[in-house]
């Protein structure tokens, strides 16, 4: 199999600012608006920085980490019928890919160095971007995106990758998603996370910037992704059955009711830096952290005896996830649900296209 590597999109146009309701566009709006489109698909340099290359650098030892399946998106995989095409975009080591062994897997991710350890193990993979898929359009059953539209930096990046989900499944075909929360079920754990800071504003392009925060905004605390927990048999299930609990079953306390999580100017906390720390003995085998640290892309923490990368979130409050899909003529939800601090949503393709 070949490996098919997707470099970085540089920017191709103007940026254009979104029209405000009411106004006009001139004779130049199509040009515009098909600038715009090519501009979503431009990776903000903040991406690069704090998700792509970190994620290249800690490739191996956040794959050692990721092994377990999280029960509610194994339940998924594992309703979808015999013989079904599922595309995993944002694959990450693969762990998903070989889940289900009466459907067929095809993976992606933009880190080379995840689909490496992914082809090692056999899997059909590819480089690529979740905002700009390089497959044809209706050629798959079904599509999962786990934990990985909290990694792009604006909402027109997050709606272009989902759209990009449906697109490339038949009518009839099933996505799911799923996003960190703001709403963290552990309170304990919010002691780490680093809001950004007013310099990394510039670096945004489009709506979904962060907004301008008081000078002491609080931090917050890395949040694994809990994998252990609930694992064990994962039971053929029916759609209707994967929701489990209510939304608020399991999250009962608001983020405006949470000091913790608003800013002084009253509004949630949603971008932020999530450290990983990568052990010396396993930093020293390759050049990649010599070369972040000399970059400024990581730093030493002796007294854990670990270089220390930021990776950028963007953490989905409440509904949040659901109103990017809303305007979509083409897809509907079928389930939404509250998992292990997670927000998800199941789409249905509606429209063949």
């Amino acid at each position: 199999m070949k490996e098919i590597k997707v470099k970085d999109a540089s920017p191709l146009c103007t940026i254009v600012p979104d029209i405000e309701p009411g106004i006009r566009q001139t004779a130049t709006g199509s040009e515009d608006h098909k600038c715009s489109s090519i501009c979503v698909k431009s990776t903000p340099e903040i991406e690069k920085k704090y998700v792509h290359r970190v994620y290249d650098a800690i490739a191996p030892h956040f794959s050692s980490t990721r092994f377990a399946k999280w029960p509610k998106v194994a339940a998924f995989l594992e309703s979808l019928p015999t013989g079904s095409l599922i595309l995993d975009a944002g694959c990450g080591n693969g762990k998903y890919l070989d889940l289900n062994s009466s459907c067929y897997f095809i993976g992606c991710d933009i880190s080379p160095s995840l689909i490496k350890i992914c082809a090692d193990k056999g899997h059909e993979v590819l480089v690529a971007d979740a905002v700009n898929l390089p497959y044809r359009t209706n050629f798959g059953d079904a599509a999962i995106s786990i934990a990985v539209l909290h990694h792009l930096s604006t909402e027109n990046r997050r709606k272009q990758a989902i759209e990009e989900l449906v697109r490339v499944v038949k009518k009839g075909g099933l996505v799911l998603i799923t996003v960190w929360a703001v709403e963290q079920e552990d309170k304990s754990l919010l002691t780490k996370w680093t809001p950004l800071a007013e310099k990394y504003v510039e670096e945004w392009i489009g709506p979904g910037s962060p907004r301008v925060r008081g000078p002491s905004s609080p931090t917050l605390e890395s949040i694994p992704e809990t994998e252990e927990n609930g694992l064990g048999g994962h039971p053929k299930v029916s759609r209707e059955s994967l929701t489990g609990n209510t939304l608020h079953s399991t999250c009962s306390t608001s983020q405006n009711e949470d000091d913790s999580l608003v800013s002084e100017d009253g509004r949630s906390q949603q971008e932020y830096f999530v450290p990983w720390h990568l052990p010396y003995h396993r930093a020293e085998v390759s050049g990649a952290s010599a070369s972040a640290l000399a970059n400024g892309l990581a730093k030493k923490d002796d007294k854990k005896g670990a270089v220390v990368y930021n990776r950028y979130y963007h953490v989905f409050g409440e509904g949040e996830l659901e109103r990017l899909v809303s305007g979509m003529g083409n897809a509907v939800i079928v389930d939404k649900f509250y998992d292990k601090s997670n927000w998800c949503i199941i789409l249905e393709k509606t429209i063949q296209g």
